[in-house]
């Protein structure tokens, strides 16, 4: 069975910089300006938590991250990749992934686990993320296997 592609690998590498940006340990800063690098410029990012979703453009994005980090809120904030798909056709791909997270907030420490659906593009200067929409487990619904 042959391994990932050249452009499955570069996917997965653009995914794993959107994660070490977000992700940060207490005392330290987040790389919030490197997601402007790594998505489309109307990219958005659809946090489907709630009943009704939260729909945030990049820009949007990175302002309330770093509202929340400068203000004391978010102090600490690790996501990471467990498990993915991904399926490419020319110059678009899909990463269907589990993950999880930890952090601290309000000065209270959590956990969490979800799956992130992860739209690509192939600009002319490499793939970019166009879209990513998530959900976390919570009672009813957990990740299978």
């Amino acid at each position: 069975m042959p391994g990932p592609s050249p452009d499955e690998l570069t996917v997965a590498a653009v995914l794993r910089q959107f994660f070490a940006a977000v992700s940060f340990r207490a005392g330290g800063t987040p790389e919030y300006e490197r997601l402007y690098d790594l998505f489309t410029a109307e990219g958005r990012l659809i946090r489907s938590t709630t009943d009704v979703p939260q729909d945030l453009s990049i820009n949007q994005f990175v302002l309330d991250r770093r509202r929340l980090y400068t203000n004391g809120e978010l102090t600490a904030f690790k996501e990471a990749e467990l498990t993915s798909h991904t399926d490419i056709f020319g110059r678009v791909a899909h990463r269907l992934s589990a993950y999880e997270k930890q952090g601290v907030l309000n000065g209270v420490e959590f956990t969490g686990r979800g799956v992130i659906s992860t739209q690509f593009i192939h600009h002319p200067t490499g793939w970019k993320i166009s879209s990513m929409a998530w959900d976390d487990e919570r009672p009813g619904l957990i990740i299978p296997g």
